[in-house]
């Protein structure tokens, strides 16, 4: 099936971000990636804020996806312990530069950061779970701890090899204790 013109134009966005940067990611730009005009990229976004937060939409249905299938069930589905499994896994896979780039630009905006926080919410405990409850204190540390391997791929950073990114990630998940809570 060949993806639909907002889906071409959002691949063509992270492409940009992936190679030149996000700030570089302009409407003009963005039409000639998805090799269309400018009037055919305005039909799907009036303006380049309603891009960017299509593609942090875009960004966070990916991230949603790789939980999904790193739990095998929703997160409607899984166990806290499942979902923070599958948070820590996916966090703490080698993440691209555009992912990076895209949920650094959204920074403190409120409406870009929705589409993350939310899918957030649905996989990690919130700060006010974590301090109701000892369980939810070690999901949620972990789950910090995900997050900083995940940022540590921040552009400049220098990568982590395989193995020892094998072993923080079984160290996360030591953390939280999840082996027991599975068994």
């Amino acid at each position: 099936m060949r993806p639909n013109n907002r889906t071409k134009i959002l691949d063509a966005a992270v492409r940009i971000a992936e190679r030149d940067g996000v700030g570089k990611l302009t409407l003009e730009a963005t039409a000639e990636e998805a090799g269309l005009t400018r009037g055919g990229m305005m039909y799907h976004f009036r303006d380049r804020d309603a891009l960017s937060l299509a593609v942090q939409e875009h960004v966070a249905a990916g991230w949603e996806a790789k939980l999904v299938a790193a739990a095998g069930k929703s997160a409607d589905e899984a166990t806290a312990a499942e979902r923070v499994a599958a948070y820590i896994s996916v966090a703490t896979t080698s993440s691209t530069h555009a992912e990076v780039e895209l949920v650094h630009a959204a920074g403190h905006e409120p409406v870009l950061r929705e589409p993350l926080d939310r899918v957030r919410r649905r996989w990690s405990p919130s700060p006010d779970e974590a301090a109701a409850d000892p369980e939810s204190m070690r999901h949620f540390i972990a789950c910090l701890a995900a997050d900083g391997l995940w940022s540590y791929d921040s552009p400049g950073s220098r990568s982590l090899p395989s193995g020892l990114r094998a072993t923080l990630a079984k160290r996360i998940i030591e953390l939280a204790q999840l082996d027991g809570e599975r068994a």
